[in-house]
């Protein structure tokens, strides 16, 4: 047998590139579900009931591409070019409160061409390819806490700041939780992790209250949003409307399930059904059957790509893998938990399955990242192989 070449590349993670491709088409099929009633009777949409799903059709598949075109770079470049999508993020999402699209109170979108996009989704993968690339280029010095993990939490802080002026709660929550986890995988102590915390508490305080001195609408809905929480029934007619559908969505699914296409609460009950709030849909119209096999294998999703971050012999490959999935993990977990009402709503897409071109788009490109990385667990695996066969046969015994 040949050994590979210097420069080859190892094969992807197949099973984690199928399961995503699976992922990717479950929710077009549930977009396309939770979507389709409404489109058609609305002149809005055209009266199409594809209406949604095509649009998420177009990012999906330029998501795909994007994904299969980054899984063919070698991972250690993304640390060299990370710092040329860092600063373009940052510039918009500098220039999004003051000339980005108004929904819901908050400026975080920008129109164009009928579409929208929103930078604080980029700002996610940007965000973990420089803090990958900071905390690997720190090496032993990260563990010292001055010149290496208050550089880290400045950075984050900043990106944070300019996410509250939009402002975007929620976004800020998966960072600074999607952070915590790479820090932890470079290496910080837990000494060190309490007072990040502390820390992380301290600055977010005084972003909130500033934020909410410049935007108090978007503030006053999003208060309103904890305060029903609490007791959705009694706000029923008002601020919890959406919990109030949800849960009724929930409980109309039981154990098997409306059927598919069979669900009432989508019928302009729940807004933003295809949105995030379509694991209700989900759940109603594929029961509690179906909710839960999509939960456990969203989890042997997330297990699968964190065995192949932690395989990875290279600190970057490694640390920028956890932030990946700890991005996907956290951003499922608060929209499950705010959509079954264990949690406050915060308005956070469903990974994978939510319409949103933009969140599509950079949840694959995320992977594409990921089956890089796993390129080279795969590449230093196979050189094993081929050195421990090539030992044997060297020193097979002679038998004259």
């Amino acid at each position: 047998m040949k050994a590979p070449q210097k420069n080859s590349k190892g094969r992807p993670d197949f099973l984690l590139l199928i399961m995503t491709l699976i992922l990717v088409g479950f929710g077009l099929v549930m977009v396309f579900s939770a979507s389709s009633g409404i489109a058609v009777i609305s002149s809005e949409y055209n009266n199409d009931p594809l209406y949604f799903t095509k649009r998420q059709l177009v990012f999906a598949v330029l998501g795909i591409f994007g994904m299969f075109f980054l899984m063919n770079i070698p991972f250690r470049k993304f640390a060299k070019l990370q710092i040329l999508m860092f600063i373009p993020v940052i510039i918009l999402l500098a220039i999004v409160p003051f000339i980005g699209k108004e929904i819901n109170g908050a400026r975080s979108w920008f129109g164009f061409a009928g579409l929208g996009i929103q930078p604080t989704e980029f700002a996610k993968l940007a965000l973990i390819l420089y803090l990958g690339a900071l905390i690997a280029k720190k090496g032993e010095t990260f563990r010292n806490f001055k010149r290496g993990l208050v550089p880290v939490l400045i950075i984050i802080a900043f990106v944070c700041a300019l996410i509250m002026m939009q402002p975007d709660l929620g976004a800020c929550i998966i960072i600074v939780s999607c952070a915590a986890m790479m820090i932890w995988a470079g290496g910080a102590n837990l000494k060190q992790i309490f007072f990040t915390s502390v820390i992380g508490v301290a600055v977010l305080t005084p972003m909130v209250l500033i934020s909410y001195m410049i935007n108090p609408t978007s503030w006053q809905y999003r208060i309103a949003r904890f305060t029903s929480f609490k007791d959705p029934l009694a706000y029923a007619q008002g601020d919890a409307w959406q919990l109030v559908s949800s849960l009724q969505a929930l409980g109309h699914g039981g154990i098997a399930g409306a059927g598919f296409g069979e669900s009432v609460q989508k019928l302009h009950y729940l807004k933003y059904a295809y949105n995030d709030f379509i694991f209700a849909i989900i759940a109603e119209e594929l029961g509690f059957i179906g909710a839960t096999l999509y939960i456990l294998f969203f989890l042997v999703f997330i297990w699968r790509g964190l065995i192949v971050a932690v395989r990875c012999p290279d600190t970057f490959g490694m640390v920028t893998g956890v932030g990946i999935v700890g991005l996907l993990a956290f951003q499922a977990f608060i929209n499950i938990g705010g959509v079954t009402g264990a949690i406050p709503l915060t308005g956070v897409t469903l990974p994978f399955i939510s319409y949103g071109g933009s969140s599509i788009l950079v949840t694959l490109m995320c992977m594409g990242v990921l089956l890089s990385i796993s390129r080279e667990y795969y590449k230093v695996l196979q050189k094993t192989t081929i050195t421990s066969t090539t030992t044997k046969k060297t020193t097979a015994p002679s038998f004259k």
